[in-house]
């Protein structure tokens, strides 16, 4: 197949679930990835995550430009490479993000992504196996969609302790934060059913493949190919030699919110300015194309455990192989988790209107390149703030598709960036002092009880967060006369026709969370607005909210 109606760049996490929902409507689908086979258990079981984010095979490698607040760091950006994108080499963990972030979305020009509007589809895409089908929380979730969402067995007592000592410490207790309210301590979930990754490959885009209807090339996209103002096609690179593949209605990128503004800006679309230096023909003069780059920062606090119940009894090659073997032979045991069981959503401060702080909490010491901080067992709280006002970019090296774009975060680029890190610090500090850890915490691996002050905070920030790997908004949505908009709020490309945008790069601001939910969220809605269908029946469900948010931190 070298046409099709649709041809969509990126099998990721959007991508697959358009492929599925468009081939499943009957449109013809050509999907266009450069990357290879998710197939092997480095990607499929579940806490193996380590390995495939830092493997070249999986992983475009992308890393930061200096960043300039972080001491000239150069920041891992993982992306990937591989069916499935992202979604296959990530940490499983599934956050829709809180109903504010897609009102706010609403607020500033992206009619029709209010939380209402897109609750729909989030119950349209999920498979939750996370409570009986006639409970309360069931009603907010979805029961027969293709993305199967679960929860760990929380078989270790430190994940108990963990939520115990927030509600010591004051704050709420959620049954399910991605339900009708995020606020509190409570189970994680993570895409994995059966013990095994359940990616948006696995989810969606294997069944697509199975229809007559969508196939997969790979491929390296170069550029759009624009006809008299419209978009007939994407130029690629496969086995050496440059083609072009056609497309009868339209063009979708989905390449991740690296990619895709990069292939805009190969093809003609972005500042003026920018395509000029690199010799590049404007099509359409869109100051947004890479603008507003957004992530999300964390820390591990790390504390040492007076008691063996961690996984570090597993840290070496006999433990690994022995999970490894269990997993490979019945897809059941510590192999079939990504060790993400219990998290928390909270305010950083009374006034704060919904959660702003993020924790993940993890039974080990390590860090996500599985390297241990301290030899013996430990335990960690991933955190860090969920609103950064930061803003960076993405820009080209070159004309020449094969190199990497220029990436710059500019984190902690704000006053309001250190200063919400502190407050995470100290408030996760708190957090361990409960009596809930008392038989477990020995003492403070990192950043350690020498390190309080301002200054000794800021210091350790500087040189020890890191990236949640959580990309987004380099082709902002927003209405058609907004001067930094890439998309309106149908995802279509302001300035050229027959070509659309549907990945995480969309968002105008970033969501509460993990990303990946969100990005097939849109992935979802794009099918609906691409077909041309009336968007789903937006919901009336009423989420929760602290009802003395402006005078209570918890």
């Amino acid at each position: 197949m070298t046409q099709a109606d649709y041809i969509i760049v990126g099998a990721g996490s959007a991508g697959c679930a358009m492929a599925y929902r468009l081939s499943e409507a009957g449109a013809s689908v050509l999907i266009i990835e450069f990357g290879g086979s998710d197939v092997g258990p480095l990607i499929q079981m579940p806490a193996a995550l380590s390995y495939p984010m830092n493997m070249p095979r999986y992983d475009w490698g992308y890393r930061s430009e200096p960043e300039p607040h972080l001491g000239g760091r150069r920041l891992a950006t993982p992306r990937g490479k591989v069916i499935g994108g992202s979604s296959s080499i990530n940490g499983m963990v599934y956050v829709r993000g809180h109903a504010g972030d897609y009102d706010h979305w609403a607020s500033t020009g992206a009619d029709g992504w209010s939380y209402a509007d897109v609750l729909p589809y989030f119950k349209r895409m999920e498979h939750w196996h996370g409570a009986a089908p006639d409970s309360e929380e069931a009603a907010w979730r979805g029961t027969d969609g293709p993305l199967h969402v679960t929860r760990g067995p929380r078989r270790n007592p430190l994940f108990h302790a963990f939520v115990e000592a927030g509600k010591q410490a004051g704050y709420q207790v959620t049954p399910d934060y991605n339900g009708r309210q995020q606020e509190g301590f409570g189970p994680m979930e993570q895409t994995v059913y059966k013990g095994q990754r359940w990616s948006a490959a696995n989810a969606y885009l294997r069944p697509a493949l199975k229809r007559d209807n969508c196939q997969m090339l790979r491929g390296l996209a170069r550029k759009v190919v624009i006809e008299n103002g419209r978009a007939v096609g994407v130029e690629i690179e496969r086995g050496g030699k440059v083609e072009t593949l056609r497309a009868g209605k339209e063009v979708i990128l989905a390449a991740s919110s690296i990619n895709t503004p990069k292939l805009l800006m190969l093809s003609g679309i972005g500042p003026a300015a920018h395509l000029a230096e690199h010799g590049i023909e404007v099509i359409a003069d869109r100051a947004g194309v890479g603008q507003n780059l957004q992530d999300h920062l964390e820390l591990y606090l790390q504390f040492a455990s007076k008691q063996p119940i961690t996984l570090f009894k597993y840290w070496n090659l006999l433990g690994k192989a022995m999970i490894g073997a269990q997993w490979l032979f019945t897809r059941t045991g510590l192999g079939a988790s990504n060790q993400f069981e219990s998290a928390a959503f909270i305010r950083s401060q009374a006034g704060v209107s919904y959660p702003d702080i993020q924790y993940h909490f993890l039974p080990i010491a390590v860090r996500y390149d599985g390297q241990a901080a301290a030899e013996g067992h430990g335990f960690q709280a991933h955190v860090g703030p969920m609103r950064s006002p930061s803003r960076g970019s993405v820009t080209l090296a070159s004309a020449d598709p094969k190199e990497a774009p220029k990436i710059l975060f500019n984190y902690m680029s704000t006053d309001q960036d250190w200063e919400d890190f502190r407050r995470c610090i100290r408030l996760t500090r708190e957090i361990f002092s409960q009596d809930a850890f008392k038989p477990y915490v020995k003492f403070e691996i990192q950043p350690g009880d020498d390190v309080q002050s301002d200054d000794a905070l800021d210091d350790f920030i500087r040189e020890h967060v890191e990236s949640a790997y959580h990309p987004c908004g380099t082709c902002r949505m927003g209405r058609r006369d907004d001067p930094g908009a890439v998309v309106d709020p149908e995802m279509r490309v302001i300035g050229v026709d027959g070509l659309r945008v549907a990945d995480s790069s969309i968002f105008p601001r970033i969501t509460n969370g993990n990303l990946n939910g969100p990005s097939i969220m849109t992935g979802e809605k794009a099918s609906d607005h691409i077909l041309g269908r009336a968007p789903l029946q937006p919901s009336n469900a009423e989420p929760w909210n602290h009802p003395d948010w402006q005078n209570q931190q918890r």
